[in-house]
């Protein structure tokens, strides 16, 4: 882990604060175009459908990086997200709903709940019924292996537990050689890291205080098995942290919410940089606006086919918009998906055959121990990580796993982990024109490498504390890992083969890909830091070379 802490540059805090108001301007009239400018990106071009010189397609880490650095750049710019904006309260008071008491907000139009946790001792007692709505979280089924993914004006940064981790340098290196990491670590790295918000516990506080108690039971089990843990920075605000700890704030982290949403104290990109892009007033947001078709028309502008819903699902009507430029940031899933279409249904027959291969879980598995009765993990937890266990440089089987929270207000005696693992074993995404959607062609035989050495590092921990396995958490069967979901879904457009060395797309002129598709299924550690640094060193290069020169 890299720490380089780099102060906020002041022309950003004032875009961001400006980008701020506009978004809050706009939950308050409910509107779904957000701007900071006098009038939208988009206007109306040939054949009644609107243009824009710039078009991104989601609002995750590599889109908001690529809609900031355009906007700074004077271009008109118009993103598209297929969720909704997060920041008016609903009934109860509260943009988000909590992970004990879920409703409809929680999830992407499903009938029930779909949390990773399957059960409490084996009592189906932690999903809900709820009416199907624009939730913020989504389980993406596919055979073998379903992909959380959020869903809302800020993508994935919305419903992780924000651990802002730097891969090993060697490791980045092994899985991205084309790049050069010297310029990434020095340069790209510590961009994304101010961009982001990252910040650093007080190891003082975490020592003393009640609500990491659950980690600091892990970090011991750990030690007794000759394992080191390290801090892991995060783009939660650690001091609001303790002020809610103090009773000064209303709890979020400390209220059990994470993976529904954070009401309080998240540094997610709408406040961060997707705030700084809007506050350039060059950026437009549309939300619920889901981009289903991209084709390309002989002046070489690009068609994009759109539907726009409203928060029940509801189709209020498509639309096309023209562009020069393209940038997909719609995740591993969503831009793979769109590319893939484009080529096998001939809108963009040139698209290189990489696309769709080179996709991993980043080697995600989760797993909890069962603790002795001396050794509580406490009835109040941090919903927000900020301790692991590194066992990466074991060469035989490589393990950071994160010690996560449980939090279930009452006293459960287990430590839960997710273990990212090195696991080699690569999926494909093929086009079912039946459906007109993609398939992930991965079956639960290629998780074995993954599960192997996540077992090989708990089964260190048990046999050192003599402690066992709960195999109650994650479903009513018999199970003490679970290898069928994951978190960090990474690769299907990956950077130097199914784009060039700078995310543009082989076989397609202005097509850009800034997001998680470009990294080859693993990166050893939480991917989101990775992927904004990368847009970074992207959109560095594409701004001076591709759109300066247009």
């Amino acid at each position: 882990m890299v720490e380089t802490p780099v102060a906020e540059n002041p022309h950003l805090s004032r875009r961001r604060l400006l980008g701020i108001a506009a978004l809050g301007a706009a939950a308050l009239t409910g509107t779904t175009t957000i701007t900071a400018a006098p009038r939208a990106a988009a206007r109306t071009g040939r054949a009644g459908r609107s243009f824009a010189p710039a078009v991104v397609i989601g609002t995750g880490y590599g889109a908001a990086v690529a809609a900031l650095r355009l906007g700074e750049a004077g271009v008109e710019t118009l993103m598209l997200e297929m969720g909704r904006q997060w920041d008016a309260p609903g009934a109860d008071g509260r943009t988000f709903c909590g992970m004990l008491k879920p409703d409809e907000r929680s999830s992407w139009f499903k009938k029930r709940t779909e949390a990773p946790l399957g059960s409490f001792l084996w009592l189906d007692v932690i999903n809900r019924d709820i009416t199907p709505y624009a939730g913020v979280l989504d389980r993406v089924a596919h055979d073998g292996m379903s992909v959380y993914v959020g869903r809302g004006l800020g993508g994935g940064s919305l419903v992780n537990g924000g651990m802002a981790v730097m891969p090993r340098r060697a490791y980045f290196e092994e899985v991205l050689p084309q790049v050069d990491a010297a310029e990434m670590y020095a340069r790209h790295f510590p961009r994304a890291v101010a961009g982001l918000g990252v910040n650093h516990i007080d190891r003082g506080w975490f020592e003393e205080t009640e609500w990491y108690k659950f980690a600091r039971v892990s970090r011991k089990a750990a030690g007794r098995a000759g394992l080191g843990t390290t801090f892991v920075p995060n783009v939660y605000d650690f001091g609001y942290m303790r002020r809610e700890a103090a009773g000064e704030v209303p709890k979020s982290a400390l209220a059990g919410e994470v993976i529904y949403g954070n009401n309080h104290g998240k540094r997610s990109l709408d406040r961060t940089y997707l705030a700084a892009a809007l506050g350039t007033g060059k950026v437009t947001i549309r939300t619920l606006h889901r981009v289903t078709a991209v084709r390309r028309e002989g002046d070489k502008t690009f068609v994009l086919s759109v539907e726009e819903t409203d928060a029940r699902g509801t189709t209020l009507g498509t639309k096309e918009i023209a562009c020069r430029h393209l940038f997909l940031g719609a995740g591993s899933l969503g831009s793979t998906e769109l590319l893939l279409r484009a080529r096998e249904t001939g809108a963009l027959p040139d698209l290189s055959p990489e696309i769709g291969k080179g996709w991993g879980p980043n080697g995600n598995v989760m797993t909890a121990r069962a603790n002795h009765l001396w050794n509580p993990t406490g009835t109040h937890q941090s919903c927000i990580p900020t301790l692991g266990i590194d066992d990466w440089d074991n060469p035989a089987a490589p393990v950071f796993a994160e010690i996560a929270p449980l939090p279930a207000g009452l006293e459960t005696w287990a430590s839960l982990y997710l273990a990212i693992t090195k696991n080699p074993e690569r999926g494909t995404f093929v086009y079912d024109s039946a459906t007109d959607r993609a398939k992930l062609r991965w079956t639960r035989d290629q998780n074995a490498p993954a599960v192997a050495a996540a077992k090989s590092l708990f089964d260190r921990i048990n046999r050192a504390n003599k402690t066992i396995y709960r195999y109650d958490l994650f479903g009513p069967r018999l199970k003490n890992f679970a290898d069928d979901f994951c978190y960090h879904p990474l690769g299907g457009c990956v950077l130097g083969r199914a784009t060039d060395l700078y995310g543009r797309v082989r076989g397609c002129e202005n097509l850009y890909v800034t997001d998680g598709s470009l990294i080859p299924g693993s990166i050893g550690v939480n991917p989101f830091v990775t992927i904004t640094a990368l847009a970074e060193r992207t959109m560095e290069r594409v701004v001076a070379q591709d759109i300066a020169a247009a």
